[in-house]
């Protein structure tokens, strides 16, 4: 079955490489007109120039509320409305034992990770959302269901916050606007870079489905979630992790 978003408006937040950048292009590829945002315009620029359809961009830091306003505004102007909002810029200035992260690390891992999502999310809401409905996808992580060994412990907590957002803000925007997430499981990405690269082949052998995610996997459930496809599913959390949670090996 064929997943289309024709005629949609999507804004992708932290899309200019990985799960972000795979997203939009699945969501371009599929006929939605796309804006994307993240901090560095050149990178946004060359992730745009390797996408298809119609894609713009907008440099904005997820966890400035001025910046990510200017974005909206940008996206309705362009292109007339925001049909579809990704939730997706994260940050992770901190790995080790959780009692050891900084005031300074913990705020900024709030900023960009839960209250971010919350400034973005009622800006679209304001700007486009309320009267029209819409779609949001949360990109969370499996993370946010476990508990960590103590390296990345804290991020895992914003993400588990983020899972619940979810489900408030679903049950709050009802029925106009379908909320939902995605958690994904380890996926080979940059920012993940120094939880994998070193030994994937060790890490894929414990996984039930023998390897690590790519990108393009979690961008095919995001573009199912935003399709009419998933009109009755809000509030739902899809896992999306090769089978890690299971405990398997």
């Amino acid at each position: 079955m064929e997943l289309r978003l024709d005629g949609k408006v999507a804004l992708i937040t932290g899309a200019s490489k990985g799960i972000g950048k795979a997203i939009a292009a699945a969501y371009a590829g599929s006929g939605a007109r796309v804006m994307i945002s993240s901090r560095k315009a050149e990178a946004l620029e060359g992730a745009a120039k390797e996408m298809p359809g119609e894609v713009a961009w907008f440099a904005a830091n997820a966890g400035d509320p001025e910046a990510t306003g200017a974005c909206v505004a940008a996206t309705v102007e362009r292109f007339g409305a925001v049909d579809i909002l990704v939730n997706n810029a994260a940050t992770n200035p901190y790995m080790g034992p959780t009692l050891g992260i900084s005031e300074s690390q913990a705020d900024k891992t709030v900023q960009v990770n839960l209250r971010g999502a919350v400034t973005v999310t009622r800006q679209c809401w304001e700007a486009s959302m309320k009267d029209r409905g819409g779609v949001i996808v949360n990109i969370a992580s499996a993370g946010g269901l476990g508990v960590d060994r103590g390296v990345i412990g804290y991020y895992n907590a914003t993400k588990a916050a983020l899972l619940h957002l979810t489900r408030q803000l679903a049950a709050e925007l009802a029925p106009g606007v379908r909320v939902n997430a995605i958690a994904p499981g380890l996926v080979k990405t940059d920012m993940a870079r120094a939880l994998w690269e070193a030994n994937e082949p060790l890490i894929a052998k414990r996984m039930p489905l023998g390897r690590l995610g790519e990108p393009e996997d979690i961008a095919q459930a995001a573009v199912f979630l935003a399709s009419d496809a998933a009109s009755w599913i809000t509030g739902a959390t899809l896992v999306i992790d090769g089978g890690l949670l299971l405990g398997a090996g």
